[in-house]
């Protein structure tokens, strides 16, 4: 999978997301960074599509986090946003669910990559002409090894 995505609209931010379920796994964590709007919901969408959540995903600003279940994995979307520390973090419990669940955190940088041994950010980005990019920055030979294949 490539490591560098240009995504002219939101349907190719999704797209990416859709090319994500494929390769994870129970357990994964995906920590995804970015100014508002570069689409994090966006590629969350597309993951929860791709992984067969249907009922909506929509952002969990105001709930921090929601688990969606009845796909082939659950998917636990969570918005660290607001959250003011790592103690935050762990008060919301999210290590109970990460072991058999996809854990994608919006804004979670420095925040929860204790939460898994090895995770997959992914720095996305608007720029001036409104098209979004993506990096996929794996941290771990496991997210090395399945980007590369």
């Amino acid at each position: 999978m490539r490591r560098e995505h240009v995504l002219p609209a939101v349907d190719d931010t999704r797209a990416l997301g859709a090319a994500l379920a494929a390769v994870v796994q129970p357990g994964d964590l995906l920590v995804l960074t970015g100014p508002l709007g570069a689409g994090k919901t966006a590629l969350t969408q597309g993951l929860g599509a791709a992984l067969g959540v249907t009922e909506p995903v929509t952002s969990p600003t105001f709930v921090i986090a929601r688990v969606h279940r009845g796909g082939r994995l659950p998917l636990v979307h969570v918005d660290a946003y607001r959250l003011g520390g790592v103690a935050d973090v762990d008060d919301l419990d999210l290590d109970a669910s990460t072991g058999d669940s996809v854990t994608v955190v919006e804004w979670g940088a420095g925040l929860v990559e204790q939460l898994a041994d090895e995770h997959l950010e992914v720095r996305l980005d608007r720029r001036d002409d409104d098209v979004r990019t993506a990096v996929l920055v794996p941290r771990g030979t496991g997210w090395e090894r399945r980007l590369d294949a």
